[in-house]
């Protein structure tokens, strides 16, 4: 479907190869999984994302940093639209 162009004797090699990677698959189905938990992944990391909370700072904390913007409306951010 992609139309990479090959020559015959690549088209043997890859044919030869992708058989040999097919062999191995067959001999991964021979082995007995029954009592082996699913794996999701191999590190065995867990979602490390933060709670999503709002998070209340001291007004003079707000203040220090609204003053730092350059562009604000009240106690909020003005950003450019996105769309």
């Amino acid at each position: 479907l992609a139309r990479i162009g090959l020559e015959e004797k690549e088209i043997e090699k890859y044919r030869r190869d992708l058989s040999a990677i097919l062999d191995y698959f067959k001999k991964l189905e021979e082995l007995d999984t029954k009592n082996i938990d699913p794996v999701g992944h191999i590190t065995e990391t867990c979602n490390v994302i933060r709670e999503d909370r709002r998070n209340v700072s001291k007004k003079s904390e707000r203040e220090k940093i609204i003053k730092n913007i350059p562009e604000n409306k009240e106690d909020y951010l003005k950003v450019r639209s996105v769309l």
